[in-house]
């Protein structure tokens, strides 16, 4: 609708479309309207003037409201010469200020009156923003992209018959997430799949040694409406932590002639190659740095599980991809792994999972970009105490750690560092590791720059105590016996990281513990994550406190918000927005 050329006077506002013009709200407005009463507020005046004196301090120039009919001064001080000279050479002239004991201190001289000014501040011209404005933001125009109710709202906002409140603004909000789940669905693919792959999964459901949850029933069940399809199925299956999706990924293995799962560490491949050779009767091979394996094998297996070394092999073709902790993976690496099994322009289906919950919100706005799934219920209901604590707890805290120790436990400490650091106050491994070996025995670390931090960990795992370490546990190992872990900073940590964090405990039905060590005890996101284990209501918090990224977009970091619309607070817009968009194809 709007022409390339004035697209291009537009680029540097990154707009595209007509939607995009209709939310560039303005800064302000200036009210130029002449009333027949005075108000309390800056308003216009009709003003005849009668004289003019000067002093050393200030300039008096005496005047004649004629729209209120009151004579008042108007006080001005370093005025200058063109100023004054204007009093002298127009007997009548409008101005703007507020009238307080019959003075106006300062009023402005306004040129055009009887309308709403409409003060745009943008990196373009003000002039050119306005033309194009009036040329394109018309009631026919927005008729066409919004419901009724919501066009006469934004067209009030550029030609305003009285001052809106953009403020909490409906219109602005319903427009801003319309248009960006109208953008959403254009860019939603749709490729035609190497084949439909339809089996019964009944024989592999049976034969588990445990009962799935409904939630793990309901995401295998729409797994397998998206594989029985000639359209490449692209969805994301999102789960907390402990939630079961490893199962669902070897359920979808076993539906599928021949698949893939990509994992972002060995230690996570290593495991679910465990629990494939587990629960898949035929062939599963490990493709890691460090593994051993043949073409044969490649060609030969039903499942291959596997890192990034997957991505440096002569893949075969297979009809199903899967990437687990799929946000640690760039969208070059995810797409990269479907082309080098794909078939021509036929792609395999795709199916991501992750660990990080997403509020409820956020789900609907990219269910228009890609399908999604929701794991909202565990296996079995996690019981950990969550404390937030200061050095003053530290005597409770060792206690708590050797009976742990005691009972045959693990304990994990997350510093927020390796090294010490000038501008950090909270000890770093290297500062405190000192202590705990003095202290405990079997006690380990690793970090992230660790080479060998896959051997530690599975070492830690086998024999271990304590493990002292920073975030690089957030996503891997599988601890059976950890029970306890104790984060240190916790306050410099986002609540999706603690959650992650926390998710390693008590992952078998034990009792479990966490502590958030931080010098703010009274830290108000400490306290309300302290309260809840559930990783979606925690998603919400952190969308509160931090406002969140695009999950499927690693190039939008956290921190990226709406300008109007609240993914917190505004659900019921976003259902609205979508039943239009919806219309919009029936």
């Amino acid at each position: 609708m709007i022409s390339k050329e004035d697209l291009a006077k537009l680029s540097k506002l990154h707009i595209t479309n007509l939607l995009d013009l209709s939310l560039v709200a303005p800064k302000k407005y200036e009210n130029n309207i002449i009333l027949n009463y005075i108000t309390n507020n800056e308003q216009t005046f009709q003003a005849k003037i009668l004289s003019t004196t000067k002093n050393p301090k200030f300039t008096k120039v005496k005047a004649h409201l004629l729209n209120v009919d009151l004579i008042v001064d108007l006080l001005y001080f370093n005025i200058k010469s063109w100023q004054i000279k204007q009093f002298s050479t127009n007997p009548t002239i409008y101005i703007k200020g507020i009238i307080k004991n019959h003075q106006i201190v300062q009023p402005k001289v306004v040129n055009v009156v009887n309308k709403i000014n409409v003060i745009y501040k943008t990196p373009i011209n003000s002039k050119t923003l306005k033309a194009l404005i009036k040329k394109y933001i018309t009631i026919e125009n927005l008729q066409k992209e919004l419901p009724k109710n919501i066009v006469n709202e934004i067209y009030n906002i550029h030609f305003p018959v009285k001052i809106p409140n953009l403020e909490d603004n409906y219109a602005l909000k319903f427009t801003e997430i319309y248009n960006h789940i109208k953008k959403l669905q254009t860019k939603k693919r749709v490729y035609p799949a190497i084949k439909k792959i339809k089996k019964d999964i009944t024989p592999f459901i049976n034969r588990l040694p445990f009962k799935l949850t409904n939630a793990q029933l309901n995401a295998i069940d729409e797994i397998q409406k998206d594989l029985d399809s000639s359209v490449q199925a692209r969805r994301v299956i999102i789960g907390d932590v402990g939630s079961g999706k490893t199962i669902i990924m070897l359920a979808s293995a076993y539906i599928a002639d021949k698949s893939i799962i990509m994992c972002p560490t060995s230690i996570l491949a290593n495991q679910i190659y465990e629990e494939a050779c587990k629960y898949l009767d035929e062939k599963v091979t490990l493709i890691t740095q460090k593994a051993k394996f043949t073409e044969e094998d490649l060609n030969n297996s039903k499942l291959l599980v596997g890192t990034h070394a997957l991505l440096y092999q002569k893949l075969p073709q297979v009809d199903l991809v899967m990437v687990d902790e799929q946000h640690r993976f760039g969208t070059m690496q995810r797409e990269q792994i479907a082309r080098m099994t794909s078939e021509n322009k036929k792609l395999p289906h795709f199916l991501q999972f992750s660990a990080t919950p997403i509020p409820r919100t956020q789900a609907l706005i990219l269910s228009n970009f890609v399908n999604i799934t929701l794991i909202k219920e565990l296996p079995f209901k996690k019981d950990i105490d969550t404390f937030v604590i200061d050095k003053s707890d530290f005597k409770d805290l060792i206690i708590r750690i050797k009976t742990e120790i005691a009972n045959n436990n693990q304990v994990i400490i997350v510093y927020p560092l390796v090294e010490e650091s000038k501008n950090f106050n909270h000890k770093s491994i290297e500062e405190a590791k000192e202590f705990w070996f003095k202290n405990f025995e079997k006690v380990y670390i690793t970090h992230g720059k660790d080479k060998n931090k896959e051997k530690v960990l599975e070492e830690f795992k086998n024999y271990g105590n304590i493990l002292l370490t920073t975030t690089v546990i957030e996503v891997g190992i599988s601890l059976p016996r950890l029970t306890t872990i104790v984060i240190v900073g916790a306050e410099r940590m986002g609540l999706a990281t603690l959650h992650q964090l926390r998710g390693r405990v008590a992952r078998y039905g034990q009792k479990g513990y966490c502590y958030l060590y931080t010098n703010d005890t009274k830290n108000l996101r400490l306290q309300k994550f302290s309260k809840t284990i559930d990783g979606f209501k925690i998603a919400e918090l952190d969308l509160m406190f931090r406002k969140s990224g695009d999950l499927l977009d690693g190039s939008i970091q956290s921190g990226k918000s709406f300008e109007f619309f609240d993914e917190v607070n505004d659900m019921h817009i976003l259902e609205k927005a979508k039943e239009f968009l919806r219309s919009q194809y029936e």
